[in-house]
């Protein structure tokens, strides 16, 4: 068996207290109802290494022998679909299961299907489980769950809100449990889950590499153990795994004795309904964590200091806040809504008692705190965009006669302009059907979708196409001797089905940052229209590069990445001014384009072109700007030139751009989608009149 890294080593427990994430796994094991754990952090941080540990200090289980649905023999109301099962069956006891769902699994493999080669050998309709049904009572793990389909991450989430699993397909009708403690991992540069999604998982929490020398020495120390030698580090840290087990357990067992006061219950929605957080899973959730906690603290009645702590795990992910913010709370607010003792008041008389009204101490008004906290959030943000928009409504350069912006002497200095509030863009797809990673642009074939077709199967199951198959056994039968009766299938007739879905794909951004573009009023629509692009990018699943030129040279300003916060701050800081090297900006563009296809042959590009057409850096830089518009043509990518330019007098240079690029040429003005159905309902009432 091998040897995983302890529990207690990698948390640094041997001391009473838990860090964010050790707790909350703790806590959702303790709790199952909770609704699992999110753990978001940079890379290197132990992530996996401390889920994988986990399992091994939970206690073991007892199942039915033979049983792959994992019921409970001592819960009489459990059933199985390889059940019945009696008294005299077999029981053993076995550790608690870590199943790893990978990023790119099927429905099939998670939910389980028809066993189609036994169906076809054997003549018998028969239930393959899947992964959720091998994670019941267990744990169900999913690495950089950000990058999981958001159709799988809703069945995984339905899952285990409901406690089971219903298949009907492919001729099976199959019911079984799925209770499961779901832990998901991910790398926010990697982009972020929707906030639907992560309203959905019970806890979160952030992790980082420690900053200390000595800590980070401590932890370099004791890998290097372990990797030596195994077993005697594991052995180390046995008695420490031991006593976590122990402590689960015992919190286990006092976890429906805890009391929740009504006291406590209405700390929890005061707080709840403080940081403005959306419907009322937040504050279930809560006071879960928070009996849990209390539990696992041994006491029997929840306290200010278990809300707290359930808070800061609860509620970070669930607060409103704009698609691009991090998640977060403020730990100041959450301390004035508490109080400062620990301890809850008495619960409150049966009647109330209107002649004596009573004020709260100024730290315990709740209304007080939530009045101070958004009432300062908001000033900050007003004076931080009025400027923004009425300052530069008033100043020349907003007009539409485009001067470039001239630098101090000696250098070439450019202006920041920030984008306004983003807007619904136009979708804007790639062309061709391909074959990319599930998302929703572009038209691809895909495990969902509408059925297009059939082909063979690359495995025993799958969404068996019954038409297909039975017209390639068809057309075999007098071959295998058959005239009459029943056809015969045999293992080279099977066919799956063939669907069309939608994929992800990278959005490259070539953005021109010259001093063409940059009068106040137009730089600050183009990222505008950009920032209202990568949002919806962010919600299609996108991959998201940017690329910037300006001066003499063109700037990756960002590596394609699915972070598709990083790129809306980096777009906020590309400054303006300058020459125009058009042909540099498309170069580059087409580097980082051939590097991606490199990558991953399947994901396909977007190139968004935003630029006005004018070509000034350089020597002959219109003859070079014609060539390589050329030669990315003859890439064969998908492009699109957003043209910058406005004003009554036009040049019409980025028009002429786009047909050099066999591109679609799309006026800034027009990436909205209200533009687009306001030009298509213009058209329209001309065409009747």
């Amino acid at each position: 068996m091998p040897q995983h890294y302890p529990f207690s080593a990698v948390l640094g427990c041997e001391t009473d207290a838990l860090d964010d994430m050790g707790l909350a796994l703790v806590l959702t094991t303790i709790s199952p109802e909770i609704g699992g754990v999110l753990v978001r952090g940079e890379k290197g941080t132990a992530k996996s290494t401390t889920v994988r540990a986990l399992a091994a200090v939970l206690p073991p289980i007892d199942v039915y022998a033979g049983d792959r649905f994992s019921v409970d023999p001592a819960d009489p109301a459990a059933t199985s679909p390889d059940g019945p099962f009696g008294t005299e069956t077999e029981t053993i006891v076995r550790p608690v299961r870590l199943v790893e769902l990978p990023v790119g699994a099927t429905e099939d493999r998670v939910l389980g299907s028809l066993h189609l080669e036994r169906a076809l050998s054997h003549g018998k309709v028969e239930y393959e489980p899947g992964l959720l049904a091998r994670a019941h009572r267990g744990i169900l793990y999913v690495d950089e769950v950000n990058l999981l389909h958001d159709h799988l991450v809703d069945l995984l989430l339905d899952a285990a809100a409901m406690g089971q699993v219903t298949v009907e397909r492919d001729g099976v009708s199959v019911e079984h449990a799925a209770r499961f403690v779901l832990i998901g991992t991910m790398n926010p540069e990697e982009g972020e889950l929707r906030p639907q999604l992560l309203d959905r998982f019970g806890l979160t929490v952030e992790v980082a590499a420690p900053r200390e020398p000595a800590l980070r020495a401590e932890v370099v120390r004791r890998r290097m153990a372990y990797d030596a030698d195994p077993v005697a580090f594991t052995a180390r840290y046995r008695d420490a795994d031991r006593a976590l087990t122990e402590r689960v357990e015992t919190a286990r067992e006092r976890l429906a004795k805890v009391r929740l006061t009504e006291s406590a219950l209405m700390k929890i929605a005061e707080v709840c309904a403080t940081f403005e957080v959306d419907g009322l899973r937040a504050d279930i959730v809560t006071a879960r964590t928070a009996v849990a906690h209390a539990a696992w603290e041994g006491r029997d009645e929840v306290t200010r200091a278990d809300i707290r702590r359930a808070a800061l795990l609860a509620l970070p992910h669930r607060r409103r806040r704009n698609p691009f913010d991090a998640p977060g709370l403020d730990d100041d607010l959450l301390d004035q809504v508490l109080g400062g003792d620990d301890e809850l008041p008495p619960e409150p008389p049966e009647g109330p008692a209107p002649d004596e009204p009573q004020s709260p101490p100024e730290d315990d008004t709740p209304d007080q705190a939530q009045a101070a906290g958004p009432r300062d959030e908001a000033g900050e943000g007003d004076s931080d965009q009025a400027p923004t928009d009425d300052t530069l409504a008033e100043t020349p350069a907003e007009s539409d006669v485009e001067q470039p912006m001239t630098p101090p002497a000696g250098t070439e200095a450019g202006s920041t302009v920030r984008a306004t509030a983003p807007y619904r863009p136009r979708l804007l797809k790639v062309h061709g059907l391909g074959e990319g990673a599930a998302g929703r642009r572009s038209r691809a074939l895909a495990s969902t979708g509408r059925r297009v077709g059939a082909r063979l199967p690359d495995g025993p199951t799958g969404s068996l196409h019954l038409v297909e198959t039975l017209l390639a056994a068809a057309g075999k039968q007098s071959s295998r001797g058959r005239t009459t009766g029943r056809v015969e299938l045999r293992n080279e007739d099977l066919r799956v089905a063939v669907r069309e879905g939608r994929e992800a794909n990278l959005v490259l951004f070539c953005v021109d940052a010259s001093g063409s573009m940059a009068a106040r009023k137009r730089m600050s629509q183009v990222k505008t229209a950009i920032l209202s692009l990568l949002l919806d990018a962010y919600r299609r699943r996108d991959k998201v590069g940017l690329v910037t030129f300006r001066g003499a040279e063109a700037t990756v300003a960002l590596p394609p990445t699915r972070s598709v916060d990083i790129a809306a701050a980096r777009l906020d800081e590309v400054p303006a001014g300058g020459r125009t090297p058009l042909a540099e900006g498309l170069l580059e563009a087409a580097r980082v384009l051939t590097r991606e296809r490199m990558r991953d042959p399947r994901l396909r590009p977007l190139l968004v072109l935003v630029t006005d057409g004018r070509a000034t850096g350089g020597k002959d830089a219109v003859a070079r700007s014609q060539q390589a518009a050329e030669y990315v043509a003859g890439l064969g990518v998908t492009t699109v030139v957003i043209d910058g330019e406005s004003g009554p007098l036009r040049l019409g240079l980025a028009l002429r751009l786009a047909e050099l690029l066999r591109a679609e040429h799309l006026p800034v003005a027009e990436v909205s989608a209200e533009a687009l159905a306001g030009t298509v309902r213009s058209r329209t009432q001309k065409g009747a009149a």
